[in-house]
């Protein structure tokens, strides 16, 4: 089979406007960032508004290997599918950061046969959304500095200055630093550190806002410290906002791209998915709900994760209800969740792993039980895809089947890897079903429970703790934000996506653990509070062998290593 990049090379692209076109968006509404994408006009929303209402459907995950499940590919996937059976499907995804780019994942395009082209613009740049988001955020830091420097007359405490840096790598030497060093010219020593861009609260709000001037007015609130009465100090006091907002005035418009297979796609904003809300742009959504017969978004990680953020804070914000649940179950990753196998990111998987073995499969099935029953808890109808990988045996996709069946889950083998569409055409009729259902989507809390109890219902419903084991620091965070007057809203836990617990090392669906809440840091713009659980790091680090090593230009100036 050929490479995922020489298949993005092979595709054939229809002009953008056709594109557009397909989805009912005229013209007028496209901006062109040359061949690759174009950028869409917010208009777009109003002039679409009183075309029918597409089905929502979101692809979420079990708890993945550090190699991944395939949502996006499997996104893709559905979406391309949906034309084989006569039905227009708009995929939304996040634009990949190059953080993980070159680090673990090489690119984030989907692969095979089901990928968004061409791959070396949606992994390097696009559209620079990510850059003006860098470019704000650190605008806001200069001038908090500045501030200060010119004699603090907002009265900032130098020990509760909680805005950070932002970078698009992978660098963990920028984790914590010491800022204005050098003497009085050079500005105030202060300890600080970087977040990678996509942990951005600017970045989340890009995605949550509903439109430019909301997301003016979402500037304004992020808050950016305390003074010495324990007051919030915002963007807004600080006269920051207007020319944060300002900087992404292009960034703000969804990008259009399309797939192998021509089907539209809207890429648009990329917050983290385990430690920001991992869904791409409610603006995206809002054009997307109503340009095609089903809107296919993407949630980062696990359900316990990505669909949990997706449905009590993307949902929120949005206004939108989802018809059906995705869940992408491979393999591998069952047999992970067996907890027989160590699978390491750059590393072979072991031989052992790769013979057939559906007892092992069934062995991990805990993990997607589990995830099934997070989905059901928001009252939305789930649909398992089984990601078919080559090295799969017919036996060991029966075994995610017959689990499938016991929990009376419709379920689908899917192959879009290898045969694009067509591959996907059983998932896309079991999609259809589920969407034909009643749905009784609710939300996990209600909007006045306390912050606590809201992240001890999430670690309770969602991952099978017995409880919290708050650390000091952050019980004396979640007090400070009450006072504040932030209790109501929703919370966005920060955790790793190896693992329901806080401990990547444990598989399964483990029961008689607590979940260990380090901090809490509030993204007030964005519009939640975010607990940060056990060794969870938002600046990432590289791998011992990052992609980085084998992305290179060859004798044609052509992109080589992207995976």
């Amino acid at each position: 089979m050929p490479s995922d990049l020489a298949i993005s090379r092979a595709a054939a692209r229809r002009p953008l406007e056709e594109v557009a076109a397909d989805m009912g968006i005229g013209p007028h509404l496209l901006e062109p960032y040359g061949s690759a994408a174009s950028k869409i006009s917010l208009d777009a929303i109003d002039e679409l508004r009183d075309r029918p209402r597409a089905k929502y459907v979101v692809v979420t995950a079990i708890t993945p290997t550090p190699l991944g499940s395939g949502k996006t590919t499997t996104a893709v996937g559905l979406g391309q599918g949906f034309r084989h059976i006569d039905k227009l499907g708009i995929v939304a995804i996040r634009q990949p950061s190059m953080g993980p780019t070159f680090g673990i994942k090489g690119g984030a395009a989907g692969g095979g046969y089901a990928q968004v082209v061409p791959m070396e613009a949606l992994n390097l740049h696009l559209t620079g959304d990510t850059h003006a988001v860098t470019a704000a955020h650190n605008l806001l830091s200069a001038m908090i500095g500045n501030h200060i420097h010119k004699g603090n007359g907002l009265g900032f405490d130098p020990h509760e200055i909680t805005w950070r840096r932002v970078l698009d790598v992978n660098d963990r030497e920028l984790r914590t630093i010491i800022t204005g060093l050098g003497g009085p010219d050079d500005g105030n020593p202060f300890q600080s550190g970087f977040d990678i861009s996509a942990a951005s609260e600017v970045m989340a709000l890009l995605s949550l806002c509903t439109s430019l001037r909301d997301l003016r007015e979402r500037m304004g609130g992020i808050v950016v410290g305390y003074n010495r009465g324990g007051e919030p100090v915002t963007a807004e006091m600080l006269k920051a906002a207007g020319a944060m907002t300002a900087i992404l005035t292009d960034a703000i418009k969804p990008n259009l791209m399309q797939t192998v297979e021509q089907t539209p796609v809207l890429v648009h904003s990329g917050p983290f998915g385990n430690i920001a809300t991992g869904n791409s742009s409610v603006l995206a959504d809002l054009i997307g709900i109503h340009a095609g017969d089903y809107l296919i978004t993407e949630a980062g990680f696990g359900a316990d994760i990505g669909a949990e953020k997706f449905f009590n804070i993307k949902c929120r914000a949005s206004g939108l209800a989802p018809d059906a649940a995705v869940i992408v179950a491979t393999v591998r990753d069952l047999k992970t969740h067996s907890n027989k196998y160590r699978v390491v990111a750059g590393l072979p998987l072991p031989p052992e792993m790769l013979a057939e073995n559906p007892d092992d499969v069934i062995a991990g099935a805990a993990n997607l039980r589990r995830q099934i029953a997070n989905i059901r808890r928001h009252g939305v109808t789930p649909v398992i895809a089984v990601n078919a990988f080559p090295t799969d045996y017919d036996s060991e996709h029966q075994a995610i089947m017959d689990v499938a069946a016991e929990e009376g889950v419709r379920a689908a083998i899917s192959y879009h890897f290898t045969e694009g569409g067509r591959g996907a055409v059983e998932l896309a009729e079991a999609v259809a079903e589920a969407c034909a259902e009643p749905s009784s989507f609710h939300r996990l809390y209600p909007d006045e429970l306390p912050l606590v109890d809201k992240i001890d219902v999430i670690a309770r419903e969602m991952y099978g703790a017995d409880g919290l084991d708050l650390s000091p620091l952050a019980a004396r965070q979640l007090d400070k934000y009450e006072r504040a007057g932030f209790g109501s809203l929703p919370v966005c836990i920060a955790k790793t996506h190896l693992s329901l617990t806080a401990d990547p090392k444990i598989k399964g669906a483990p029961t008689g653990w607590r979940l260990p809440v380090r901090e809490v840091r509030a993204s007030i713009g964005a519009g939640f509070i975010y607990p940060i659980c056990g060794d969870m790091r938002t600046m990432p680090g590289l791998s011992s062998t990052p992609a980085a090593e084998r992305i290179d230009i060859d004798d044609n100036g052509e992109i080589v290593g992207l995976s």
